[in-house]
């Protein structure tokens, strides 16, 4: 059973969740997961002057790598609410893959990044529903499956029952091993799950 796990991150925030979801996937037995990014949709000069690091070594995905993959937990930052437009862009070039309707059935999840505790933890989670829902895909949430890590109230911490999260503040502000905990979380039941979906298909 394949599953990918598929984000964009400008400052590392989503990339260090998407790392720690990998692993939480890899731990079920069975599951191969692999790691992708969307492609960039800024110049570099731009990038530079936004201050973003350099693009990490994962490779770039195309729609047509979606295709084999048998569950995806999809992840990004948010700009005003909803994913960041460069995931957007790429999900505005799977077309031939929702005419066909090559995903419909396949489960996926979401995780994310937001700049502040109103920024959007909820909304664009929310809101990137619609692209799973057009595909026919089968949003998986996390609910409360994470235990006593959902009620935490004594520390500042991201995520919801719709998936993991973090807060990137000015961009200082790096994912808690709170919030790392959570997206372990996610990789491994989104993965039981997954596998699941595949054996009684």
């Amino acid at each position: 059973m394949y599953s990918l796990v598929l984000y964009y991150s400008m400052y590392g925030h989503v990339a260090r969740l998407a790392e720690d979801i990998k692993k939480g996937a890899d731990s079920v037995e069975g599951v191969e997961v692999k790691l992708w990014q969307v492609p960039e949709t800024l110049p570099e000069e731009v990038l530079g002057k936004m201050g973003a690091p350099p693009k990490s070594d994962v490779p770039i995905i195309t729609p047509s790598d979606l295709a084999e993959a048998d569950g995806f937990l999809l992840g990004f930052p948010t700009r005003f609410g909803m994913m960041a437009a460069q995931f957007k862009a790429f999900m505005d070039s799977t077309g031939g893959l929702w005419g066909t309707q090559q995903l419909a059935g396949k489960p996926a999840g979401i995780f994310y990044s937001t700049a502040s505790q109103g920024g959007g933890q909820e909304t664009t989670a929310l809101t990137a529903i619609t692209q799973l829902v057009h595909h026919g895909m089968i949003f998986v949430p996390i609910g409360y499956t994470y235990g006593a890590g959902m009620f935490e109230i004594e520390e500042v911490k991201g995520g919801s029952p719709y998936g993991a999260g973090t807060y990137a503040g000015d961009g200082t502000r790096q994912p808690t091993e709170l919030e790392l905990g959570q997206a372990l979380h996610q990789g491994k039941y989104f993965a039981g799950i997954a596998k699941k979906f595949k054996g009684t298909a």
